[in-house]
């Protein structure tokens, strides 16, 4: 028997065979913390042809990439201890002249520009404000852009840089516009809140000098169709539609850059299992010559449940996640498609998350910023039905009016009292001003006029040949300037023009991910008032277990829950979690509830970006992997 002075004998002569530990197995030096924080440390953002050196005042060693965002590790007058690695440690010294402090890891990323005009980039915040508050504002915008178009910018007008006329999807192609600083303002054309920012640009890689053919600009469409039992007659009618403009594009090249998918959705076959299916793919978007298989899977599609659903609402989220997730965008990597639309139709409302049937905890929101990420326009034809009522009305449009939108524009669709021919004639017109998106790329005529067509729709077919103008040239944002520019469009404050992000790296939303789901289990378990009180202290105890974690970096002594993710105070954005204080807390159940379905929604989705290696970026050759970066857009931070 080993007794305990035996036990502890035996371990120091391990401990002394095996020798000292080496360095790389001793605690790696962290960077320094911002002021006032304490798992937030200091970066610094590296200017054009920054050196790294052996030492402070040493040699040179090489150059690094402009932009590139760095941890600061010790101080001496003049120079900086950096590294590209929270988890590396220090790699050398920069000058001090040669980097500017990053204070917070905010990026922009210019909104798609269809319906608003080309945005300008000012060398001061005070020149900016000239041409906001001009009272010829739109006439002295337009002699700009016809100057910065000719290459005949008159010095005095301080222009730092303009904003590419295409479209440079921040998701696909990540590019680096760093916001240095920011004023938090209100816009000189209505008084409502805006962000005057400096950002700093450079893309990550060359830009491309390809030109794009308007001919092969091409449109998938996927039909995303509620197959429960009320449902037969409209998807009769969607064929009708269908078939007539199929017919009209037979024998034409239009007839060739229009290809369809059909998904179908019903409800939870685990509560009803003769519905036989909660999702199923129809028919694939694929590119055929044909239509005919299309016309005939619609038409089969009739083929509704013969049994009723579990409740009135239906589980049309499944749907068009399916329809956005599995569909073959990309065509196996090949020409993808250009325009990606998701036409939902359907006469319930989607399944609430709390709904125990639902297949999914992602919200209308999440799911749109899915989609919107992915290029993918979702238009929901809802057909208000006696049935429904006027309550369930309002919740199902509220719910796919936030699923519909796409930039600054909406494409829902409300059929009042689901009149057939009203919604025959919808369907037709948003399948035909689709085609006429390909007729305009390509010169020809078109078959709807703009009023017919409506400006939504006119926006919408100019963003998807803006982003595909983007894509096929290689077009990048403005290279190495720093300017300021306006969050909202100068000219039309209802416009977004730059779209703040947070830069954050795969360790950051693993951190956000793992507090979510340890509060989401916590607050699940509290369900009286005594709970509720209680709820805070255990909260504080997951974050300190969690603050050993060097990977996860969070603040044990914040006083409310967002608090504990430092690195989301000081951004211009108001997170529901940053609110909530034991107070708030503990004032009602209701409030706990609507706190806690917020949370699940958004660990979905973190969950899908952490498991997508595509959305993630390598800022440096042999970053490890917790380094990589996604720009998040503030709508679904925490």
């Amino acid at each position: 028997m080993i007794t305990a002075g035996k036990w502890v004998s035996a371990l120091l002569l391990a401990v002394l065979m095996l020798g000292p530990v080496p360095a790389s197995a001793q605690e790696v030096q962290r960077p320094l913390l911002a002021e006032g924080k304490t798992s937030v440390y200091q970066r610094v953002l590296t200017r054009p042809g920054a050196l790294l050196h052996d030492a402070a005042g040493g040699a040179a060693t090489r150059t690094y990439p402009t932009f590139l965002p760095l941890y600061v590790y010790a101080e001496q007058p003049g120079w900086f201890q950096v590294g590209p690695s929270v988890s590396s440690g220090p790699e050398g010294w920069v000058e001090a002249g040669a980097v500017v402090r990053w204070k917070q890891n905010i990026v922009a990323a210019f909104t798609n520009p269809a319906g608003r005009k080309r945005q300008i980039l000012f060398d001061s915040e005070e020149r900016l404000r000239w041409l906001m508050e001009h009272e010829a504002l739109r006439q002295v915008q337009d002699q700009m852009l016809g100057e910065i178009a000719a290459g005949q910018v008159p010095p005095e007008r301080g222009i730092a840089a303009a904003e590419p006329p295409v479209f440079v999807n921040i998701v696909d192609q990540l590019y680096l516009m760093p916001i240095l600083d920011f004023v938090q303002d209100l816009h000189p054309l209505n008084y409502e809140e805006n962000l005057l920012m400096q950002v700093a640009s450079v893309p990550l890689r060359e830009a491309g000098q390809g030109q794009a053919d308007p001919g092969d600009f091409d449109a998938g469409i996927v039909f995303v169709f509620d197959t429960t039992q009320s449902m037969e007659p409209y998807i009769a009618r969607t064929q009708d539609a269908v078939e007539q403009v199929v017919r009209e594009m037979r024998g034409t090249e239009i007839g060739d850059r229009v290809q369809f998918g059909v998904v179908a959705f019903r409800d939870n076959t685990a509560a009803e299992p003769r519905l036989q299916y909660r999702t199923r793919t129809l028919l694939p978007l694929q590119r055929r010559n044909d239509q005919t298989e299309v016309l005939a899977t619609i038409r089969a599609a009739t083929n509704v449940a013969s049994v009723d659903s579990p409740g009135f609402n239906e589980d049309s989220f499944a749907g068009v996640e399916d329809a956005i997730d599995l569909t073959d965008w990309e065509a196996g990597g090949g020409d993808p498609f250009d325009a990606r639309i998701v036409i939902l139709i359907t006469d319930a409302g989607p399944k609430d998350v709390r709904d125990p049937n639902a297949r999914s905890d992602i919200g209308a929101k999440e799911l749109q910023r899915a989609a919107q990420d992915e290029g993918v326009a979702v238009m929901t034809l809802h057909l208000k039905t006696s049935a429904g009522g006027e309550a369930q009305h309002a919740y199902a449009a509220n719910a796919y009016r936030e699923l519909s939108r796409f930039q600054d524009d909406t494409y829902y669709y409300g059929i009042d009292d689901g009149a057939p021919e009203a919604f025959e004639a919808t369907v037709k017109r948003l399948v035909t001003a689709i085609t006429d998106v390909i007729r305009t790329a390509r010169n020809e005529q078109r078959v709807l006029s703009p009023e017919e067509t409506g400006p939504a729709l006119v926006n919408l077919g100019l963003a998807m040949q803006l982003a595909y103008l983007g894509r096929e040239t290689g077009a990048q944002a403005p290279d190495v300037i720093e300017g300021w520019v306006s969050e909202k469009a100068v000219e039309d404050p209802s416009r977004l023009a730059i779209e703040p992000r947070l830069l954050v790296t795969k360790n950051e939303m693993a951190t956000m991910a793992d507090l979510l789901s340890q509060l989401l289990t916590l607050g699940e378990q509290a369900r009286g008032a005594e709970d509720a009180a209680s709820f805070f202290t255990q909260v504080r105890d997951v974050v300190a277990r969690m603050a050993q974690n060097p990977d996860r970096l969070v603040n044990p002594d914040s006083d409310t829950l967002g608090g504990a993710l430092e690195f989301l105070e000081d951004l211009p954005y108001e997170s529901q979690l940053m609110l909530t204080t034991e107070e708030r807390w503990a004032q009602s159940a209701m409030n706990r509830r609507q706190i806690l379905d917020g949370m699940r929604q958004k660990l979905v989705q973190y969950r899908k970006w952490l498991l997508d290696p595509d959305v993630w970026t390598a800022l440096y050759d042999g970053a490890p992997d917790g380094d990589h970066v996604f720009a998040m857009p503030f709508d679904v931070l925490p």
